[in-house]
């Protein structure tokens, strides 16, 4: 279990001077010596008990001088509160510790006792804040003046020399989703205290107002409400050095006015806002925070002193859930595919003797008992409960040796049915599949990449709905389970987001997946497209794939989709699997200050034209990059080309220099190809030559033997197996959920 508990993180940035004054006072003696002590050893990460146990004073005492240190600083610290109790209550760090306290400890009472105070205290609190269960479901923020009661997001924040403005949205009347739990740390928080700290600590000293830029915050405002027409926007200040009591640049438009709550600082109003936008918004992840954190430290380092000098960091669209609601042209039709979740499965037991089935293909009651240590009577009554709801059916009876015929069970295919959808730079893809992995229609659209991000939109919405129009006479509507998104990486799977795809920079930190949640009711989820891949591959490959397994993707890119430990391995952004920088790492192919290099060889439909054409290949394939020219290379490849050939040979030698890092690094034994540009004409040469390498130069070459295979999947790889990660997070047993996706989807 993780210790990063709301009381062990640092107390933030102590500055250089007031750092000298509580060393000061700790040699000093006396009643200051344990107050910055606390503060002093707080800073440096300590928990409260052991800042208890080091100075020797009670947990309370700790707690409430760490207290006063967030609320007034050192001024704080001279005088002495109320015995036990704070004298002042900083209400913004009750809601931080209330929304972001790990394994849902954040009860009045558990956090009245962190910061010594009184249970009725941080009660009172969350009502004011309207944090209670029987509140209503959107909290109330009392700043001056409050803002409206509805679901409030960050939007941005402007910081210049003199002042820092908190861009706040909100919606009347939008219903703000299932509360998404935590979703950022007190670790970013930290850092957001340090960058900001940092501004100040560079801020030009001079005349109040000296070296702000002029009517930068009027431009500032006047840009969010452009970018966001359909939000309120609520410009919130958190500092204001020219010691105005209203931001001095007020423009005429939609944009509000507020200042902190009265009872709350600039930093710990901020953690609160940012808490309550993380914990019910999984769009607002760790990477949007932290990009403002990086956005902060830059401009701190280059201690801005020029009349143009700010901060200016404006969020992209939150999508989705603050959007007007749209009719769609198939509004009427995709309401028709929210019949989610007939398939209720009830236990993890139920699950365990799908995967057995799925696994087998046809297997009777008794081999299912024996294979997963149930009893017969638990079988059977899971086997009767499945058989009933159509997920089961039955075989041809098998004769027995003795007693009354065996009769097999096996998946019924068309019980339920899913759509994927592969975004690639040239084409889309979209396929309707069941449970067997057979697909029942697919449906294509070219697009380009400079394609306006919205169309763009617009355009995938139109083929999924498409799809789904042209698969209706064979889904049952009671047994669509959902919609599976396969993308390039990298992506933040937490806010729903594509951030740099290769070839598609118009598309950057595009929030797709809540943009395509407002078209279709039914659950979407999104994947890295080699990650979607293995997904596909562990669904369909059945037994031949029950085993771990890398699967090398090769697309605009060559990326890995990993299955270790009887599951989809993501890694912690979901980003696990990123392939370039490993083959070069394994080539010695590094820049100057050690970075690793953008390997050609790792993006085969450039790649290979390109090196054809220089060993000679005639005719020259012409469209270099584009599918067609690598189509071109593959089919004179196996013709015999010999220039085609060792273009084709040479890019695999550099995948393979890859996949015998990842041989060596999981001690895995199966290696799988496949991917739109792992073709018929050139499979051989990618086989041959990843097989040669990963068997001749692994350490632990004498212990086993690699095997390399062709995937089970078509050519439409990641859209099938797109389709196959909602078969996967639906049926697959897991005794507990893990961060981010690893869990059922949500019934109801």
């Amino acid at each position: 279990m993780s210790d990063a508990r709301p009381d062990v993180a640092p107390l933030g940035f102590l500055p250089p001077e007031h750092r000298a004054v509580l060393r000061r006072w700790a040699e000093e003696g006396g009643p200051l010596a344990t107050r910055a002590g606390v503060v002093l050893l707080a800073a440096d990460g300590l928990r409260d008990a052991e800042i208890s146990r080091r100075l020797g004073v009670s947990r309370q005492t700790v707690g409430s001088w760490r207290q006063r240190w967030t609320s007034a600083g050192i001024e704080g610290l001279e005088h002495r509160p109320r015995t036990g109790r704070p004298a002042t209550v900083d209400e913004a760090e009750v809601v931080t510790r209330t929304l972001l306290a790990p394994g849902g400890s954040g009860a009045s009472r558990a956090v009245a006792r962190e910061l010594g105070l009184s249970h009725a205290t941080v009660a009172g609190i969350r009502r004011r804040w309207r944090l209670t269960p029987d509140e209503a479901p959107a909290p109330s923020v009392p700043t001056r003046p409050p803002l409206p009661g509805a679901d409030i997001w960050v939007m941005g924040l402007y910081v210049d020399p003199v002042r820092a403005v908190l861009l706040a949205g909100t919606r009347q009347g939008a219903a703000p989703p299932a509360a998404a739990g935590t979703v950022i740390g007190t670790d970013v928080l930290s850092g957001l205290d340090r960058a900001l700290e940092a501004v100040l600590a560079s801020a030009p000293a001079g005349e109040p107002g000296g070296g702000a830029p002029e009517n930068g915050l009027a431009e500032y405002l006047a840009l969010a409400s452009d970018s966001h027409p359909d939000l309120g926007l609520h410009a919130i200040t958190l500092w204001d050095r020219a010691g105005g009591t209203a931001p001095p640049e007020a423009p005429k438009g939609p944009v509000t006015h507020h200042h902190i709550p009265a009872r709350s600082t600039w930093r710990t109003f901020l953690r609160a806002m940012i808490a309550l936008d993380s914990t019910s918004h999984p769009e607002s992840s760790r990477r949007v925070y932290l990009d403002l954190a990086a956005e902060l430290e830059r401009y701190a380092a280059a201690r801005p002193d020029g009349p143009c000098a700010a901060v200016r960091w404006l969020r992209e669209n939150v999508a989705g859930h603050l959007g007007a609601d749209r009719p769609t042209d198939g509004g009427a039709q995709s309401q028709s595919w929210s019949g989610v979740n007939q398939i209720d499965l009830g236990s993890f037991n139920e699950c365990v003797v799908i995967e057995t089935v799925r696994l087998s293909g046809t297997i009777t009651r008794g081999e299912i008992a024996h294979r997963t240590g149930l009893t017969q009577q638990s079988v059977s009554r899971i086997a009767r409960s499945l058989l009933d709801r159509g997920i089961l059916i039955e075989d041809a009876q098998r004769r027995a040796t003795s007693g009354k015929p065996r009769t097999p069970v096996r998946l019924y295919g068309t019980a339920a049915h899913a759509l994927g959808i592969h975004i690639d730079p040239e084409v889309l893809t979209a396929v309707v599949i069941d449970l067997d992995g057979a697909i029942v229609c697919t449906r294509t659209r070219p697009v380009t990449p400079d394609t306006d991000p919205a169309e763009f939109v617009e355009r995938v919405a139109a083929l999924g709905r498409e799809t789904l129009a042209e698969a209706r006479g064979a889904v049952r509507e009671d047994g669509f389970l959902g919609i599976g998104v396969a993308v390039p990486g990298p992506v933040d799977i937490a806010s729903g987001t594509v951030l740099g795809p290769p070839l598609m920079s118009a598309w950057g930190d595009l929030p797709l997946l809540y943009l395509l949640k407002d078209h279709f009711p039914c659950p979407v989820l999104m994947e890295k497209d080699s990650t979607a891949a293995a997904a596909g591959e562990r669904w369909i490959g059945r037994d031949r794939r029950a085993r771990d397994f890398a699967y090398l993707y090769l697309g605009t890119g060559v990326g890995t989709g990993l299955y270790l430990n009887g599951d989809i391995y993501r890694g912690v952004s979901s980003n696990a699997g990123e392939f370039g920088q490993l083959c070069a790492i394994a080539l010695g192919r590094v820049d100057k200050d050690g970075r690793p290099e953008m390997m050609p060889e790792c993006n085969p439909p450039v790649s290979v034209p390109d090196l054809a054409a220089r060993g000679g290949m005639r005719p020259v394939p012409t469209a270099s990059g584009s599918t067609a020219a690598y189509l071109a290379v593959g089919e004179a490849a196996a013709a015999g080309d010999p220039a085609a050939a060792a273009a084709v040979r040479e890019v695999a030698q550099a995948v393979g220099r890859g996949a015998l890092g990842l041989i060596d690094l999981l001690d895995i034994d199966l290696i799988v190809l496949g991917g739109p540009f792992f073709t018929d004409d050139v499979a051989a040469f990618y086989l041959d030559e990843i097989g040669r390498v990963v068997n001749e130069f692994p350490t632990a070459r004498r212990l086993r033997r690699v095997e390399v295979e062709p995937s089970v999947l078509s050519a439409e790889a990641a859209a099938v197996g797109a389709a196959s990660t909602i078969f996967h997070a639906t049926f697959t047993p897991r005794l507990r959920g893990r961060e981010g996706r690893a869990r059922h989807l949500p019934a109801g």
